[in-house]
């Protein structure tokens, strides 16, 4: 069986140790009364959570899978069950409006209960963040009305949420999408289309589902201009807020999926369905982008938890398989072989999963701090920030969970390919995180051609002020000098020649997103070398840290030669010849 337990004791690490959240905290009103002992509470229930209550479905949900009847969707064994501990504990409401029963915790900290959540497991989380991420749209779009009417409801988990974007023909050009709404004269609308690929758009673990539905108005605008967004209730609400009657709406269909098939994915037909207008008309992707760096930074976090629970097993497999003798002779000879950890190879694995996940941690917490300060504090250098780094948490993080998942895979060796053991599944059920909430390399694109050169690289280097004015311990400050001259260089460079290269950004922006991901992790290894303790665990740290800059930092030196090559290198073959 999976197992997982949550790393608590880097969880406090990063928090009081690194980022000292209580200074940063003190400056914010709305988190000035979060204690220590409040927030170590929040992490060790949540942790029980993930550990009992959701961990031990993980494997029976994948094998049992979502089905479809006649247009309901029934939940693996166990699913409505789970969902309703995590609903009665709150989980869903940790960081909403505290007016309308949100809890109003600090970001940077339900990034750690994502990571929990996501790691334990990912088909049963996926009822949870979609509707975490509705809440966040209607609280920051919606009309009072709405937020009174739907914020409760959904932080509470009596209902839950879906995003209704895709469209078959369509995918990420949503500005050829076909779904019609037509105003009715009441304040309603009637929504008419069918979208593909939508979480937990029909289930049975809530009694209402809330759908955001992306949507075009008669005489609207060509092109992304002239989208809507639209609430679209499974069931209509009475005038006390109760669910009434069933609107015209429903699932044609559930995907059939290479993994988190606990997560039912529907096809839904929107039939003349009642919807309500949120925000203003043609104005639904600026709703719907406002909930995307929340979102995004989720799916990176979903990455990281893959990698994290697939370390848990590779490490555990490795201290128990007993495989060949070490090269520097046996290390337990009572023993017919010595364990996996003896062997180099078996070790740089582990440390690469390891090194890889722990500063995908750091670096979640820091675009999450980031979102707090621009929303609480109205920080126009952490918006600044946010905005920059919110591609790069959802594609590099998800990308490095998926490559941990498969290094893991490989320490397991056979054992790693049967389901048995459950590692084949986390590389299964991660691989999705690489593809929706945008696929990684629109990421990449938005990271180089909306970022970058929209402000000429102006905060990319802003970034790289801050890091060389921090404290870097001895032995890390040339070596990450040079990777900070290094991602400067290819920046100026990329911005110089964009303006006479139009394929430019779409060919090397998938190697500068990875380059600027490489080196943020190699200053945040630095940090937490040095502010790590003087104990076990802190010269666990420094060890970390070395392997990084030793083995994984240099693979900026490639990429620096990959993105100096002009976009001829993959635009001159012509169509013909694919």
């Amino acid at each position: 069986m999976l197992e997982y337990r949550a790393p608590e004791r880097d969880f406090e690490f990063l928090l009081f140790e690194l980022y000292r959240v209580q200074e940063s905290w003190r400056a914010i009103s709305a988190f000035a009364d979060f204690s220590d002992d409040i927030v170590r509470a929040v992490l060790a229930e949540g942790g029980k959570l993930a550990a009992e209550v959701m961990a031990p479905l993980n494997q029976s949900g994948d094998d049992e899978g979502c089905r479809w009847e006649d247009g309901e969707v029934h939940t693996p064994s166990g699913f409505r069950e789970a969902f309703a501990q995590i609903a009665s504990g709150g989980w869903m409401g940790l960081s909403g409006n505290p007016e309308f029963a949100g809890q109003g915790l600090p970001k940077l900290l339900g990034c750690l209960v994502e990571e929990m959540f996501w790691g334990s497991n990912t088909g049963l989380y996926l009822y949870c963040t979609l509707t975490v991420g509705a809440s966040i749209c209607i609280d920051t779009h919606g009309s009072p009305e709405q937020k009174a009417l739907y914020l409760p409801k959904l932080y509470s988990g009596t209902w839950t949420g879906a995003m209704s974007l895709t469209e078959s023909h369509a995918g990420t050009d949503l500005g050829i999408m076909r779904t019609r709404a037509e105003a009715q004269g009441d304040g309603t609308y009637r929504l008419t289309g069918t979208k593909i690929f939508i979480t937990s758009g029909e289930h049975d673990v809530a009694e209402n589902i809330v759908h955001l539905v992306l949507a075009k108005l008669p005489g609207a605008p060509s092109g992304s201009r002239g989208i809507s967004l639209f609430i679209v209730p499974k069931y209509l609400p009475t005038a006390d807020g109760e669910p009434g009657e069933r609107n015209k709406l429903g699932s044609g269909s559930i995907e059939h999926k290479m993994g988190i098939k606990g997560s039912a994915t529907s096809v839904m037909n929107f039939d003349g369905a009642v919807g309500y207008l949120i925000g203003e008309e043609n104005q639904g992707l600026a709703c719907m982008f406002t909930m995307m760096n929340y979102e995004r930074l989720s799916v990176g976090i979903q990455g990281l938890g893959a990698g994290e629970l697939a370390y848990q097993q590779a490490a555990v497999y490795a201290r128990e398989r007993l495989q060949g003798r070490s090269p520097l002779g046996p290390q337990n000879p009572d023993a017919p072989a010595d364990s996996l950890l003896v062997h180099p190879d078996v070790r740089r694995m582990l440390l690469t999963i390891r090194t890889l996940t722990e500063a995908g941690r750091a670096f979640a917490l820091f675009v999450g701090m980031q979102l707090d300060l621009a929303k609480y504090a109205k920080d126009a250098e952490a918006q600044a920030l946010a905005e920059l780094l919110t591609p790069v948490a959802k594609a590099f993080l998800s990308d490095r969970g998926f490559d941990c998942a498969v290094t893991a895979q490989q320490v397991f060796g056979g054992h790693g390919y049967v389901k048995e053991w459950g590692v084949e599944q986390i590389v299964r059920d991660v691989r999705i995180a690489q593809i929706y909430e945008g696929a990684n390399g629109i990421q990449a694109l938005d990271l180089v051609g909306r970022k970058v050169l929209r402000d000429g690289g102006n905060t990319v280097r802003a970034l790289v002020d801050r890091i060389t004015g921090s404290e870097i311990p001895l032995q890390f400050q040339e070596r990450l000098r040079e990777a900070l001259d290094r991602l400067t260089r290819v920046t100026t460079s990329i911005v110089d020649r964009a303006a006479d290269d139009p394929a430019l950004a779409g060919a090397v922006s998938t190697d500068y997103l990875d380059l600027l991901g490489y080196t943020l992790y190699a200053w945040l290894w630095a940090a937490m070398a040095e502010a790590a303790p003087d104990d076990d665990f802190g010269a666990a740290k420094w060890q970390c840290a070395e392997f990084y800059f030793a083995r994984i930092l240099p693979k900026t030196r490639g990429l620096e030669t990959s993105i100096e090559a002009d976009s001829s290198a993959v635009m001159q073959l012509p169509d013909s010849a694919f």
